[in-house]
């Protein structure tokens, strides 16, 4: 390792904790108001979730349940409007294959990371074709970022309503 990056990784190492407590923070926030909406959301912080009991078993609770979620928005073509819109409209975060940064990340596993699958495999894995991986990052505030991911859902809801008035 060059000593550039050495020196940068020991000088964000301390930060880890806070970070990543943050980071869990805001994603079961998100679920909690996400699935408030009525939005299928898949988390394991989340009551309802088949695995919840066991992970709030095995989890230190200062950090939760981590800071990625699955967003079930029914068709792929919904997913990716969703994304375009809080990618290009709000600036609420970036489309991603990798899922691993401060900024809050997303990606449409159907049609990318899990894209060679076929769709039986993809049924059996729980892939649907609009599901959304969401990476919750911490820039911003939470009501910032939440504001911002609002107004791309009312976009996109108001978009499906014209398409189904006409």
């Amino acid at each position: 390792m060059n000593a550039k990056v050495a020196f940068e990784f020991s000088e964000r190492i301390p930060h880890l904790g806070l970070r990543m407590k943050e980071h869990c923070r805001r994603a079961l926030e998100f679920a909690i108001r996400m699935k408030k909406l009525g939005l299928k959301v898949i988390y394991p912080g989340l009551e309802d979730h088949p695995q919840h009991g066991l992970l709030k078993s095995l989890v230190n609770p200062e950090y939760g349940y981590g800071g990625i979620f699955c967003l079930d928005l029914g068709s792929e073509e919904r997913g990716n409007r969703l994304m375009y819109y809080l990618q290009n409209g709000t600036q609420f975060g970036l489309m991603a294959v990798s899922l691993g940064y401060y900024e809050t990340l997303m990606s449409c596993s159907g049609s990318s990371t899990s894209s060679e699958l076929t769709d039986e495999k993809k049924a059996q894995a729980g892939i649907s074709p609009g599901l959304v991986r969401m990476s919750i990052g911490y820039t911003g505030t939470l009501e910032q970022r939440w504001a911002q991911f609002e107004q791309a859902l009312d976009k996109l809801n108001g978009e499906s309503f014209m398409l189904h008035k006409k």
